[in-house]
């Protein structure tokens, strides 16, 4: 199988300009790509994956890949499948994000990132449209069409990959060098990461999950990817991690229970890749203390109470609930509790006069509520 063979058999890819000449060329190593980045925030995100992944596998191959963080298209913002006006930044804002998207990008890829200067400034931010897009939104296509037709002449760049969502753009690229340089470039986009539903998985607005670990720690993205949908794994595992092909399709033969293992296997997979080993471990090892339901083990995420969270040397498991963050107020840790769904250290919670004397806490205590949210609390 070819390495464009594989990445079609993955579900890697949507649309090319080109098949049989950019198979070849990804398949003989010969392609110079690169992939545009906007720094809109100080870390990438899960959502990133596709397109870090697939720079991996084909630099593996002998390819080059450029990693383009766009400073001007980050100012004026793509407005593909969005209502609204992308927040504005400073200079020195998409210069750090820039700088922390560097540091990430080197756990997948060899080799400097390329950056785009602002072309605009601030001030050219006036008015939308009639239907929320700006004068400058409506130029982003042009600016990344240009980036595409400078790094052709400067880096020999002869194609372009992306999100399914940015074909337009990368088209208006190659027909540009096309008209300016009478060349041929090439385009190909890959499948967006999207769950059953049709939703970005990993990217959602105000619901991220970070690569950066002081973002989402190494256990919370380790749960992120145990806790997809069963519909969902196999198709991650497919696209997101280097497992052989093969193996793949005896997971596919897996139902009821084993699906689970499906899922820790993509969760180890991925926060491997992304946090290392041992990190990966400790998150493995976590999850276990929360669906296996003992307490001890893994990165759990650990609070210690103070004297002062006991009153004459014990704590009410409603108090207990707030202090562990699992709450956000004694009401609803009342609720939770008459509801059946809290455990400590695996015996459901019935009373909520129950309290627990401080020290039993010398060792922790694993305080859940529900399924996904737990906290191992010391004194």
């Amino acid at each position: 199988m070819t390495l464009y063979e594989e990445l079609k058999a993955r579900g890697l890819v949507a649309q090319v300009s080109d098949e049989d000449v950019i198979s070849r060329m990804i398949n003989e190593g010969k392609a110079t790509f690169y992939i545009g980045f906007d720094c809109t925030a100080d870390s990438l995100t899960a959502g990133h994956f596709m397109a870090l992944t697939l720079m991996k596998r084909l630099q593996a191959a002998g390819n080059k890949p450029i990693a383009l963080i766009g400073g001007g298209t980050t100012m004026i913002g793509d407005p593909s499948g969005r209502t609204d006006m992308r927040k504005m930044l400073t200079r020195e804002d998409i210069d750090h994000n820039a700088a922390c998207f560097k540091r990430q990008m080197e756990k997948f890829i060899e080799g400097a990132c390329f950056s785009v200067n602002n072309m605009l400034r601030a001030e050219c931010y006036k008015q939308r449209m009639e239907k929320g897009l700006s004068f400058f939104e409506f130029n982003y296509m042009i600016m990344q069409s240009y980036d595409f037709y400078y790094l052709f002449q400067k880096y020999g760049c002869n194609m372009e990959f992306g999100g399914d969502d940015q074909w337009s753009n990368m088209l208006g690229g190659t027909e540009l060098i096309r008209k300016k340089l009478g060349r041929d470039a090439y385009a190909m986009t890959i499948t967006l990461l999207t769950d059953s539903q049709g939703k970005k998985m990993g990217k959602t607005a105000g619901n991220a999950v970070w690569l950066d670990p002081e973002k989402t720690s190494p256990y919370d993205f380790y749960q992120y990817w145990r806790n997809v949908g069963d519909a969902d794994v196999l198709k991650c595992i497919r696209m997101l991690t280097f497992l052989p092909l093969d193996e793949i399709a005896e997971m596919e033969k897996w139902e009821g229970s084993r699906l689970n293992e499906a899922k820790e296997i993509l969760a180890y997979e991925l926060t491997k890749t992304v946090h290392g080993e041992a990190e990966a471990e400790k998150a493995k090892n976590a999850g276990k203390a929360l669906f296996g339901g003992a307490g001890e083990g893994g990165d759990v995420p650990t609070l210690t109470l103070s004297d002062a969270d006991f009153t004459d040397g014990s704590i009410d498991v409603l108090t207990l609930l707030v202090k562990a963050g699992l709450v956000p107020s004694k009401s609803e840790a009342r609720r939770a509790v008459e509801q059946g769904g809290v455990t400590v250290d695996g015996e459901r919670v019935t009373d909520i006069r129950t309290t627990y004397p401080k020290e039993s806490f010398t060792d922790g205590k694993l305080v859940r509520r529900g399924k996904k949210s737990f906290m191992k609390v010391k004194a």
